[in-house]
């Protein structure tokens, strides 16, 4: 049993993580379909040794990988193959004590070509601007869709891509939806409206963007906190787009990386891709650091940011080790899925 393990953490790949609402735990996801939750309270205490450094649960949430995952107050809820799924918090960590598989609380399913195909779902956002409740999903038909979380309906499904769509983004002030996709374009939707695409970005049409040996495809897209910039990045270099302009302004070519993740985080925008580094780049697009991690291919950053006493950076991808950063600077040590 532990040599068939050993095995299966060989071939792991962790697609997603999120905190829990209390920022106490992690919770993260795989290519064999698994949640694993990690107390991140006990691994950071004096007296964390590498037993804490392991989940204190682990249960079978989809009968294929699981892609994405996203954090409600109550839910934590899970896409990839077959239906999404919502689990309450409160329910997980209970199980920490009993070990026993939470309920799913609710499904949502992706309309499909047949009642037996769906498509799965690589990205998930929760808009929950204005008392709205709306979750955001897309992935392998390359249309995004759009549910009212209260009542579970389908109000909106955005057309338009011609392929499958890696990562979604929310520009709430302006209630649009920015998704990005291997047909090598970003298209900025206005949620209220279900019809063609506002805007089409298209950074390999960019000669500083442009990487031609790498392809056109966008894997990754964040928004900033005031909604005015956007980054994104692929095949084609890293890129920071002004959207009152939709120009880009700054290129990041300290990089080689096809770039599978990016985000904001206060000055700084941080990076990842097939690479076993983390990036750390300022708006201005000058490399700030580069930090080794487990990964050869980085999949997810994800800062803590729901607790003082936890807060911490992880790191996620091609790998069953997620480290952990307390500095951002250097890896204090790794969970294990």
């Amino acid at each position: 049993m532990d040599q068939k393990l050993t095995v299966q953490q060989l071939y792991t790949s962790v697609y997603d993580q999120c905190y829990s609402p209390c920022g106490k735990y992690l919770a993260a996801c795989n290519n064999f379909g698994k949640i694993a939750v990690f107390n991140i309270s006990a691994a950071l205490s004096p007296e964390g040794n590498e037993q804490n450094w392991r989940p204190v649960f682990k249960f079978t949430a989809h009968d294929g990988p699981v892609y994405t995952l996203v954090s409600t107050d109550r839910f934590l809820i899970s896409a990839g193959t077959g239906d999404i799924k919502a689990w309450i918090w409160t329910d997980i960590i209970r199980a920490d004590n009993f070990h026993k598989t939470p309920n799913v609380a609710w499904c949502l399913s992706v309309p499909g070509e047949s009642r037996f195909e769906h498509p799965e779902v690589n990205s998930l956002v929760l808009d929950n601007k204005n008392g709205t409740n709306s979750l955001f999903g897309a992935g392998g038909d390359g249309n995004v869709y759009m549910w009212d979380l209260e009542s579970g309906k389908l109000q909106n499904t955005f057309r338009g891509h011609t392929d499958y769509i890696h990562s979604l983004t929310l520009r709430k002030s302006s209630n649009e939806c920015l998704s990005a996709s291997e047909d090598g374009t970003v298209r900025v939707w206005d949620v209220r409206i279900p019809q063609e695409a506002a805007h089409v970005i298209e950074p390999y049409k960019t000669e500083r963007c442009n990487r031609p040996h790498l392809g056109k495809w966008i894997g990754c897209i964040a928004m900033d906190s005031a909604d005015d910039w956007m980054v994104c990045g692929g095949g084609p270099n890293l890129s920071l787009w002004y959207m009152r302009s939709l120009a880009p302004t700054t290129v990041f070519t300290g990089s080689n990386a096809c770039h599978q993740f990016v985000k904001f985080h206060e000055d700084t925008i941080i990076s990842g891709g097939n690479e076993n580094l983390v990036t750390h780049w300022n708006i201005s697009g000058t490399l700030k650091s580069q930090v080794p991690c487990s990964s050869n291919s980085v999949y997810k950053v994800c800062v803590n940011d729901k607790s003082d006493s936890c807060k911490v950076l992880s790191v996620s991808g091609n790998s069953a080790n997620i480290d952990i950063f307390t500095n951002f600077g250097y890896k204090a040590f790794s969970l294990c899925f």
